[in-house]
């Protein structure tokens, strides 16, 4: 059976903690689903209404975090690393089952994530792959923020760049190859924050369940997280590692070349309701193997499922 295949995970997987911005203790399990259901996330804490579905179109919030709403006002936020753990395993169908509106933080990266999915494996199916081909480039912009998109041969490509004041953050960039580089260290790395920030972050409503345990915190030109930064580029990795999960709320894998300036939730939400507003922008294309030798799920990853 081809690589190239649908995937769900094989057994069902759970996790509990607090919600970063909501401070709420919940817990979510990850299920296998059949194939062409896709990412489904359901409230169990709610009986009626309660499927939402992540899609870039009910995304509902973009203020440091992704959340998704249906039409009922049921949301789920904070899904972006969970989203970007999905994406880089390859897992095309799964149904996520939490008990209250925000995804827990753990450690502020998709570690602990990757780790228990790949401790269970996936399930192929004899599905086809469908995938999305970028066929023109667009561009979002936001005064000195951008973020553009265009055609790519095989690959998925992501160039990124921070630009901040703090000494420690800096103008800091990277860039990555989706299906062939190894994600550790994207996979690895923390949400983070400017110690000058946290009040205002707080008075606004949010990060009631933030801490060193799992968000970096800068201050002045100090790491204060005792044990200092996981790789040399933790935060621009960080911001891939949201990239990543939010371009999954395109619904498939995806072909295309990224370079983003100072991006974001919103600018990466932005750059898709752009795309799909115009069809000639894309193509929706169902992969097999004798059309395309490629596996379009991490190569590192693969062999850790193997």
């Amino acid at each position: 059976m081809s690589l190239l295949n649908q995937k769900t995970i094989k057994k069902q997987v759970s996790f509990s903690g607090i919600g970063l911005h909501s401070g709420i203790r919940v817990n979510i399990c990850v299920k296998p689903s059949a194939p062409d259901t896709g990412i489904v996330f359901k409230r169990i804490d709610l009986k009626d209404n309660n499927l939402i579905y992540p899609n870039f179109m009910n995304v509902s919030n973009t203020a440091l975090n992704t959340t998704i709403s249906n039409n009922y006002g049921v949301k789920v936020s904070t899904i972006e690393h969970l989203m970007g753990a999905l994406f880089g395993m390859g897992i095309d169908n799964a149904l996520v089952e939490i008990d209250n509106e925000e995804v827990p933080i753990l450690d502020g990266s998709a570690k602990f994530f990757i780790s228990k999915i790949l401790s269970v494996g996936l399930e192929l199916s004899n599905k086809p792959i469908k995938i999305i081909k970028i066929n023109r480039k667009v561009e979002f912009k936001n005064s000195e923020k951008f973020i553009s998109i265009e055609p790519s041969k095989l690959s998925l490509d992501i160039d990124f760049q921070l630009k901040y004041q703090s000494k420690i953050i800096g103008n800091q960039k990277n860039k990555i190859n989706v299906y062939e580089d190894d994600l550790t260290d994207i996979f690895n790395s923390r949400t983070f924050c400017l110690y000058e920030d946290i009040q205002t972050i707080k008075k606004n409503g949010l990060a009631k369940g933030g801490s060193l345990d799992n968000a970096i915190v800068v201050k002045d030109e100090h790491v204060l997280n005792p044990e200092g930064l996981r790789n040399s580029k933790e935060f621009v990795n960080h911001k891939i590692l949201d990239c990543i999960g939010d371009l999954f709320t395109s619904g498939y894998r995806m072909i295309a070349s990224i370079n983003c300036s100072q991006g974001g939730h919103f600018m990466t939400n932005n750059l898709l309701r752009k795309v799909f507003e115009d069809k000639r922008n894309f193509s929706i294309i169902e992969i097999q193997e004798r059309t395309l030798p490629h596996t379009l799920i991490n190569r590192s990853l693969l062999r850790s499922i193997a």
